[in-house]
């Protein structure tokens, strides 16, 4: 095939196609492979007889069903949803909502690809501005995104170590001063890949930064507030004028609906409603369709509260005892679990590349992620990027157990052929 430059680039063989590739054949092709990699969430029983219900809701009733399925909805997406969305951000948070501050996607990755070419990359006037990064490691799924060319940037992090098995990412404020040609300015939290929620206080910083460069801040809630709340440290949700937040229904159990929704001012709004247009005419309904309920009644706090919630802190904890077990004596750190549904692991000094470990693992059926794909928007010059990995722990405990153990095996291969 002949193709262009965007076209080689868009096709190309990268770390989030390798991640969606290995999530696919483990989850639908290969069931006896140990899944510890991609993103996928946890089957909760209780969760999905209440999608059972929502979905045997609409299916019963005729004009529904026809909504749902059988016309297109606007670029913007469903006009209940998003009323019933902003009414329920209003009522929980008082940030003073309408249906004109929100957006559906399809999908988080899909929000985000319009988000980020619409602010970053070359400008009319010849600078090439980037989506800065204030705390790497950041999501992997953002690395291939850009349209242009090298529109991220990221400020490299303090690392604290905490006792003999623990550490944690800190934005480092000094050198983020000094960032030039910030388009915006972009976290996740908590943050996908390393569980990191930064702090009330952080968060506040980092928009007052901002604000002062009149670009906007970009806050990922994929897994945290106010759904599906998979955080277990103190934090408050945020948002202002200067601020899109994008949040998602895949964490609480819908990754397959595709639907991400962006909360943002109504000149944003009406600018990705427009990009969106171009890139697919129109938003999927099903999500919407399956939802909007629980966010006029506000049934929403209770299935995260009740169900998504405690089940991710009790498993969060139960696999860190499973790694400290397993473990035992080999070199490792892991970040402080501070929500998301991951842990994410440093073996400091690794005679390997976390690469040729993930690879080993891979030859054991145990899939996990290598960290270097998670340093967006950083030179590969850091020789920390290539000594970590991550674990999801949403599958069962049985085939966790399974892995970890794996895992334990092979690094103490690797440590002692050394």
């Amino acid at each position: 095939m002949q193709l262009s430059a965007l076209g080689k680039k868009l096709t190309a063989r990268t770390g989030i196609v390798e991640l969606m590739d290995d999530l696919g054949s483990a989850l639908n092709e290969n069931p006896d492979m140990i899944f510890m990699g991609g993103g996928n969430p946890a089957r909760l029983p209780s969760l999905e007889e209440a999608f059972k219900k929502q979905l045997q809701a609409v299916a019963g009733d005729a004009e529904r069903l026809h909504s749902m399925v059988g016309i297109y909805q606007s670029p913007l997406g469903d006009l209940d949803f998003r009323s019933y969305i902003a009414a329920y951000l209003t009522k929980k948070y008082g940030w003073e909502l309408s249906a004109k501050n929100i957006a559906v996607a399809n999908g988080g990755q899909s929000a985000f690809f319009a988000l980020y070419n619409m602010f970053a990359g070359p400008t009319e006037d010849g600078t090439h501005r980037t989506i800065h990064l204030p705390l790497a490691p950041e999501y992997i799924g953002y690395r291939d995104l850009g349209m242009a060319d090298d529109i991220f940037s990221a400020t490299r992090p303090v690392i604290d170590k905490i006792g003999d098995t623990r550490f944690k990412y800190r934005v480092d404020f000094n050198h983020l001063k000094a960032v030039e040609n910030v388009a915006a300015l972009a976290v996740s939290r908590p943050t996908n890949p390393t569980g990191n929620v930064l702090t009330n206080e952080e968060v506040a910083k980092i928009s007052g930064m901002a604000l002062e460069r009149d670009v906007p801040l970009i806050l990922d809630g994929a897994y945290g507030l106010p759904f599906p709340n998979i955080i277990f440290s103190e934090a408050e949700a945020f948002w202002n004028d200067n601020t899109i937040l994008v949040l998602s229904l895949s964490k609480l159990g819908l990754p397959g609906v595709r639907t991400g929704i962006i909360v943002g001012s109504e000149q944003l709004v009406e600018a990705y409603a427009n990009f969106n247009t171009i890139a697919s005419l129109a938003c999927g309904g099903t999500g919407p369709a399956m939802t909007k309920d629980w966010f006029r009644t506000g049934e929403i706090d209770t299935l995260t509260s009740r169900h998504v919630a405690p089940f991710y802190r009790e498993r969060s904890l139960t696999v860190q005892a499973l790694i400290k077990e397993e473990l035992k004596g080999l070199p490792f750190r892991m970040h402080l679990s501070e929500g998301a549904i991951f842990l994410w692991m440093w073996f400091e000094d690794m005679p390997i590349s976390a690469q040729q470990l993930y690879e080993r693992l891979k030859k054991r059926s145990v899939l996990v992620v290598p960290g270097q794909n998670f340093f967006v928007g950083l030179e590969d010059d850091w020789h920390h990027q290539h000594e970590c990995i991550r674990l999801s722990y949403a599958q069962d405990q049985k085939t966790i157990r399974q892995g970890i153990k794996i895992l334990a095996e092979e690094v103490s291969v690797v440590y002692s052929e050394c």
